[in-house]
């Protein structure tokens, strides 16, 4: 990937990368030193990493290579960040590089002062888990991220909505070859989708589909936003988030049945692989802190 003309290559790129994403990368057998080091003094879920444009062409090269033979969830993780890299070179341009991550560089236009009411549930689980968040106007990439933070998911899955018997997921990535016929979820803004009358919407969104975490997506209105309040908001919800990678409803219902049961054969491996869980938990404050992390 050669340097822009009139671009200094020690110009600063922050990459922001979840934990799994950074343990996908760091996966890569022959990164820089210094970048590897970088990348494993950074602590916690999402972090943001400053590097070089020439870091960047690095990274580029050793995911693009090591992705070719990566075993899933890595492949998908790896391609995830190949394309936050693209996006972030293509919105520098020539100019000054900006700060671009899978919720940034915006283009369509947005309804000023807008706030959406969703409720949002996971479907074929019983009892529900949902959630009940106030959005601003915004691309339906943004609302995944919002999803993902209200939930708790770890973002490391592909993703796609159904809207009025369209899908609306990321541009695929060079070389993927799903031939998945989608439209760019980046260039779909909420205040274009929604009716423009007092009438519910009912869409679906889709995350991992190999457990095939199917959500409803129900739009219940426009509410009046408060002056002195911030968006977003998680306001109410039930029941914590399954387990990444648990293997969808039915295997989460597998999940609780071991966790639950001390005498299961399952029960110590589930707790050595997930640790203690308590199906009950969730804190809207919680939610609304990490939907607020959202760039």
């Amino acid at each position: 990937m050669p340097s822009r003309k009139g671009e200094a290559p020690g110009e600063a790129y922050p990459l922001r990368l979840t934990a799994r994403q950074r343990e996908s990368v760091l996966s890569c057998p022959r990164l820089k030193r210094a970048i590897k080091l970088r990348i494993e003094q950074a602590e916690g879920e999402t972090r943001t990493i400053t590097f070089t444009r020439m870091e960047l062409d690095h990274l580029t090269e050793q995911i693009g290579q090591t992705a070719l033979s990566a075993s899933s969830p890595d492949k998908k993780r790896l391609h995830s960040v190949l394309s936050i890299i693209t996006d972030m070179i293509e919105a520098a341009g020539d100019g000054p590089p900006a700060a671009v991550t899978p919720a940034a560089s915006r283009h369509p236009a947005r309804a000023a002062d807008l706030l959406y009411q969703f409720k949002i549930k996971l479907l074929d689980i019983e009892p529900a888990i949902w959630r009940r968040v106030l959005v601003p106007d915004c691309t339906l990439d943004v609302l995944h991220e919002y999803i993902q933070a209200a939930f708790g998911w770890e973002n490391c899955h592909l993703h796609q909505f159904e809207i009025g018997g369209v899908r609306y997921a990321p541009p695929e990535p060079v070389g993927m070859g799903f031939d998945m016929e989608t439209e760019d979820e980046s260039a779909a803004v909420l205040s274009g989708l929604l009716p423009k009358t007092k009438r519910k919407a009912r869409w679906v969104y889709e995350y991992d589909f190999g457990d095939g975490w199917r959500h409803e997506v129900l739009f219940e209105g426009v509410p009046p936003a408060h002056p002195k309040a911030k968006y977003p908001q998680c306001v109410e919800g039930a029941r914590a988030c399954p387990p990444e990678d648990c293997g969808g409803p039915w295997g989460y219902a597998d999940f609780l049945a071991a966790v639950s049961d001390p005498e299961h054969e399952q029960h110590e491996e589930m707790l050595e692989w997930r640790g203690p869980f308590d199906p009950e938990a969730f804190d809207p404050r919680k939610a609304t802190k990490e939907m607020r992390a959202v760039p």
